[in-house]
């Protein structure tokens, strides 16, 4: 039987934004005066919330590349999500790239405009650079709810925490209490002394001590759980952030986990999921493929690049990633994308004026990004091309002139007999006089004693309507062209 389950809130921004510091306002705990790149989230962190009788699980990550990464394989992760903008800063590169991850993720969301007690912040600035991005709050006429908040000054943060709870009501955030539990994993990690662990989130159900459960990857029976704080539990239950002890090795972040009645359900599951994967990698095999060489500036934001790419994979087509590196990019690139006919996919890399004028006589293609969501939209652009069926000139047929009817500037009406083939209307025409093409053009209007025809047929003789360059005379060659999807 369903019932209301905590709401799933993921926190998104760009560093020094105040992520952490306001989720540790939520907290209750004391605040610390940041300094630019002070506080920096290193890991996924979830934590859950009481207000009265309600709950509120927060993920606190290191960047929007962490929240993609989560998402990488599919998995449901967050409900509901909070853009922190600087109230000083504005919208900054990290924060339009997880408006990106926020809309991909399809998830409503609120703009909380932070550290609005300092006298330089401008909430109406940070809302007009929000609509250039595609974000119309609920002040400009949209429907995104936005809240001024402030760490320090604690100002804002109950009237956010209410927000979250109407969000979550509207949504009807729900889940079965009862069936074996379903989560994601948000984190993994191997401890030297208590072995794999996962931090998970449950959507569903309820997990317990020495249950087995399973994801794509590996699978364990569970010795030890701990709540978010580091207590050890010996039940959990959905909307719950649990630290999970007991893994066979460490699963991937991103992966979905299952509980199970026995461990061989479990290993059973890792095997469908092994054959889901082997048959994505024979459709690749078979599929078409677009190649690509990554160049970054960071190691970080190559990882972020590849993550993203992961969500491109798809039935008709298939990314192949020939090589991924840090720096600018050189004539090994180069060479290598010219053997290897692969786009050149550089995100805030740099690229010299002679490596540029080798790109242009090898003709690789080179593409520089320093947002997230323009190095997408444009591989949407060249996978649509790719996945255009692309039309192929044939010829159908092949007519001898035996008379001329008419003439005026660039058409003609003659007459002739099918020798080879078919005529259809509308289809290209070459001019042919002995050995030589002395003209081309198209097929306007096609007759049969008088009638307009669709098709001609061989040994027929038909009118034909010439519109092109150069005038047929009688003995020509009219050769009959159509494009064909292949």
């Amino acid at each position: 039987m369903e019932k209301e389950r905590p709401p799933i809130v993921v926190i998104l921004g760009h560093i020094d934004s105040g992520k952490t510091s306001l989720l540790n306002a939520i907290l209750g705990l004391e605040f610390v005066e940041e300094k630019p790149g002070g506080i920096i989230t290193q890991e996924v962190k979830a934590i859950q919330v009481e207000r009265g009788e309600k709950k509120i699980t927060f993920i606190d990550t290191p960047g929007h590349e962490a929240f993609s990464k989560m998402r990488s394989q599919g998995a449901k992760v967050a409900d509901i999500g909070i853009l922190v903008v600087d109230g000083v800063e504005g919208v900054k590169q990290q924060t339009k790239e997880a408006i990106f991850e926020l809309k991909n993720a399809k998830i409503p969301f609120i703009v909380a405009i932070n550290k609005i007690d300092k006298l330089e912040a401008d909430s109406e600035k940070v809302k007009r650079e929000l609509k250039a991005e595609g974000v119309l709050v609920e002040d400009f006429g949209g429907e995104i709810p936005v809240v001024k908040t402030s760490a320090k000054t604690r100002e804002g943060i109950e009237d956010l925490l209410d927000l979250i709870f109407l969000l979550a009501e509207i949504k009807k955030i729900r889940a079965d209490f009862e069936k074996p539990g379903e989560g994601v994993v948000i984190e993994s990690f191997l401890d030297p002394k208590r072995g794999p662990i996962a931090n998970i989130i449950l959507h569903e159900g309820k997990i317990k001590t020495g249950d087995f459960v399973a994801t794509q990857s590996t699978f364990g029976k569970i010795r030890k759980m701990e709540n978010h704080k580091g207590e050890e539990i010996k039940e959990a239950e959905a909307g719950d952030p649990v630290i999970l002890l007991g893994f066979e090795k460490i699963p991937q972040v991103g992966e979905r986990l299952k509980v199970f009645k026995s461990k061989e359900e479990a290993q059973r599951f890792i095997i469908s999921e092994k054959e889901k994967k082997e048959e994505l990698e024979k459709v690749e095999k078979e599929g078409k493929f677009i190649n690509l060489i990554l160049k970054a500036d960071s190691l970080g934001s190559l990882e972020a690049v590849k993550e993203v790419l992961k969500n491109f994979t798809q039935n008709e087509i298939s990314l192949k990633i020939l090589e991924a590196s840090i720096g600018e990019i050189t004539d090994s690139d180069i060479e290598l994308a010219s053997v290897g006919n692969a786009f050149i996919f550089g995100f805030k890399t740099k690229i010299k004026k002679e490596i540029k004028e080798l790109a242009q006589r090898k003709k690789v293609r080179i593409f520089i990004f320093n947002v997230i969501y323009d190095l997408v939209d444009e591989l949407k652009r060249i996978i649509e091309k790719v996945l255009k069926p692309k039309e192929e000139e044939i010829e159908i047929g092949r007519v001898k002139v035996l008379v001329e009817f008419w003439s005026e500037k660039n058409r003609q009406i003659v007459g002739g007999r099918i020798i080879e083939g078919r005529v259809e209307r509308e289809s290209r025409i070459e001019i042919q006089r002995g050995e030589e093409i002395i003209g081309k053009g198209k097929l306007i209007n096609l007759q049969k004693n008088k009638k307009d025809i669709e098709v001609g047929k061989k040994g027929e003789e038909v009118g034909i309507l010439y519109e092109g360059e150069g005038k047929i005379e009688k003995g020509d060659i009219l050769i009959f062209y159509k494009k064909f999807k292949s």
